[in-house]
This record gives structure tokens, C-alpha cells and sequence, in this order.
């Protein structure tokens, strides 16, 4: 039986995959040339813009926050993707196997929010989209720490747990996002 949680997560990630494939689209996987880090960074730009936005209530130039959410999104499964893919030396990916890996990933993400959500009993609908920002900054910082410390990890959840963890809260950020 699908839950309300569910089916939202499922319009998001449409919404989400939609502008993925036409990107790839337009760009192809010019993204393959990005290390880790540099991703990592490119979700950090997006949450930090995120958090100026939300503390000076107004956005110059561009998108406002939902867009930047979205982007958390889709960078987030585009390392899990890099993360995949790391000995695969391919620059370009047809788009109907990017489109597969995509679909993998958001499968995989969508399966671990689930099984949160059951343990945890949807506390996120009581939080605040403040609050969900500074957790994804929050595991950006310790995906950070883990990219320094070599990948290694004594008793923490790796770079792909922290990468789920972030694109699942920028989901709940735009389900939120979506009631207002």
C-alpha cells in the first residue's frame, strides 16, 4: 500500500527526473569530469544559498529556494551516480542508461526514507524547512570530513548514506515547500 509520504516523494522525483533527462539532454554528462569533492561543493553552494535566502528573506538574483532544492536533489543522485560509476572511465552515458542509473538511485534513496520514516514516524512534518537546510548543511560538513579523511569511516555511514539522507530531506523540504 502506498502512503501519502510516498506518492508526494514520487511527484517530487518526477519533477525532479523530468529536469534531470532534459538537462542531459541538453548538456549530456558534462558532470563526469567532477571529483566527489567537487560535487559535494555544488550541493554546499546550494544549501548555503538556501540558508542566505531564508535569513534575509528575499532572493536577487535567480531562482528562489525550491529551485535550490531541487538541485540538492539531482546533484545528490548525480554523486551516487559518480559514486557508481568510479571505475567506469566513460565521460558520456547514453541517456536511457543515465536514465536507468537515475531511476536506481531515486529507487534506492526512496527505499531507505521508508524505512526511516517507519521508525521515526514522519517527525519531519512537524519540522521546520530552517531546520531540514541546516541538517543538509550539517551532512555536507561530515560527507566533507569523510572526503578528507580518505573515504574512511570508523562507525559512520559513508558518503552514499549521507548523499540519501541529504536528497531525502530536500524532499521533504519541497513537500513542505509544496503546502505553503
Amino acid at each position: 500500500m502506498e502512503t501519502t509520504t510516498e506518492k508526494e516523494y514520487q511527484q517530487i522525483l518526477a519533477e525532479c527526473r523530468e529536469l534531470f533527462n532534459n538537462k542531459a539532454s541538453d548538456y549530456g554528462t558534462a558532470w563526469r569530469i567532477l571529483r566527489l569533492p567537487s560535487i559535494t561543493d555544488q550541493i554546499f553552494i546550494k544549501a548555503n544559498r538556501i540558508r542566505s535566502i531564508q535569513e534575509k528573506g528575499v532572493s536577487k538574483v535567480g531562482d528562489g529556494i525550491y529551485g535550490e532544492f531541487v538541485a540538492i536533489i539531482n546533484y545528490g543522485i548525480i554523486a551516487l551516480i559518480q559514486l557508481q560509476l568510479h571505475n567506469d572511465e566513460r565521460m558520456e552515458l547514453p541517456l536511457t542508461e543515465l536514465m536507468k542509473l537515475y531511476d536506481k538511485e531515486a529507487k534506492e534513496t526512496l527505499d531507505l526514507l521508508l524505512n526511516k520514516n517507519h521508525d521515526y514516524g514522519e517527525a519531519w512534518r512537524d519540522m521546520r524547512v530552517s531546520s531540514i537546510t541546516d541538517i543538509i548543511l550539517m551532512k555536507l560538513l561530515r560527507v566533507k570530513q569523510i572526503e578528507d579523511n580518505e573515504g574512511k569511516t570508523i562507525v559512520s555511514e559513508g558518503y552514499d548514506g549521507n548523499y540519501r539522507d541529504m536528497i531525502n530531506y530536500a524532499v521533504f523540504a519541497l513537500i513542505k515547500l509544496d503546502k505553503e
